[in-house]
Parts: C-alpha cells; structure tokens; sequence
C-alpha cells in the first residue's frame, strides 16, 4: 500500500464515523478528488484547485474549462466538480418543492432560492400563485450572462395566463452583486406589474438574490413605488 492510499482510506473512515467535522477545505477537498483519481496523492491537487481559486465555494463555481487548466485536473475530475453542485441545486430544489403555500416573504425566499445556488448566470424565475397562496408552477423565464438577463413582459403575461394564475411572484439573482435593485430593475418590475393588473393578476413581489442576501420589493416598500414608472 503506498502511504497516500493510508492517508486516503483514513479520511474516508473519517468521513463515515463524523461526516465532514474537523475537516478542513484541503482534506473535504481531497476525499471527492479520491473518487476520480484513485492512483495518485490527490492533496497536492487540491492545494492547486484552492489556491487557484481561493476557497471551496469558488472551486464548484469554477467553469469546467478553467478547472483543466489547473495541473492534475483532467475532464473526468472537472466534470465531478462541476456536477457536485448541480446536484446539491437539485437537492434544494426538490425539498423546497415539499412547499406547498407560499403566504410571506420568508416562504418566497426558502422556496426560490436553491434555483439560484451556485448559479454563475444572471437568470430570472417565476412563481405562480392560486388564490389561496398555493405554488402552481415554478418556471424559468430568461437567462443571460451576469447582469443581462432580458425580460419579456409578454411571455409573463402568457405563463402566468397560461397557469391560471391569481398572483406571481418574481426572482432573479446577481451573481457577482449585491441584493441592491437598480433602476432597470425597478422600471422592468414597473412594467410587469401593470401589465398583470391588466388581467387581473397581481405582482406580490420580486425579490433578488445575491451571495450577501436577498432583497425584497414588497418588504422594502419599492413595489408600490414601481407602479408609476
């Protein structure tokens, strides 16, 4: 047995009696490295991967092009870093999902949000609302590269239709921002309102996620505000 292999088998019996406690980013790191490169000291690569990119959160947000450029990395183990988050989205998704009513600002936000978990894009999510509060449909509108994303009022308008919809709730994420609105986004928030009244649906909020927090229209009070643009 070479000496990695014992260093290797130790963090994985670490990892099954405790979980990740008493890890550190280096050893979390280069426990799921082990699993795609099962013949060479995965420690070095992980030291790489992290000061590469300065810590665990970056690494999975990393593309996968740019994680093969770090030595020892190939397509397989870029395509493990990659799908690990993904995963974990997917997870959070589907236990959000377990939500049935969303009635305050605190159900919005613990159901949008794991759309958006490590998310390198600028996209922009829709909530569709029954009388009652109870979620319809969850839908992705638009996407685009970071602070790009397009909207189109009009397809709001037919999804929200379309899904029977008495009331909507927006999201979109700045990936690299802050939770702060900007002008555009009040004037597009604007817009969208009016034209759901017009059919007899209402805008309950917008909010906006980012990696420091979430803002919320309603909550703030610039929803009313949006009305007259």
């Amino acid at each position: 047995m070479r000496i990695h292999d014992g260093h290797r088998e130790r963090l994985r019996q670490a990892f099954l009696e405790n979980g990740l406690s008493g890890f550190n980013s280096i050893n979390a790191l280069e426990l799921l490295l082990s699993y795609s490169i099962p013949r060479r000291d995965t420690n070095p690569i992980a030291h790489a991967l992290l000061d590469r990119f300065g810590s665990l959160r970056e690494v999975f947000d990393a593309s996968e092009q740019e994680l093969c450029e770090v030595e020892g990395v190939g397509p397989n183990t870029a395509a493990l870093l990659c799908l690990v988050p993904q995963i974990m989205r997917k997870s959070a998704v589907e236990k959000a999902a377990e939500l049935s009513f969303v009635q305050t600002t605190q159900n919005a936000k613990d159901y949008l949000m794991p759309y958006f978990l490590y998310e390198r894009d600028e996209k922009l999510m829709m909530l569709c609302l029954d009388s009652q509060k109870r979620v319809i449909k969850c839908q992705e509108l638009s996407r685009g590269v970071v602070n790009a994303v397009t909207v189109d009022v009009r397809r709001v308008l037919e999804t929200a239709l379309k899904n029977r919809a008495v009331s909507v709730i927006l999201a979109h994420n700045h990936p690299d921002g802050a939770a702060v609105n900007s002008r555009e986004d009040d004037m597009t928030t604007g817009q969208i309102s009016q034209a759901l009244r017009t059919v007899g649906i209402s805008l309950t909020d917008h909010l906006i996620f980012a990696a420091e927090g979430t803002f919320s229209y309603r909550d703030s009070g610039v929803l009313k505000l949006c009305e007259y643009f």
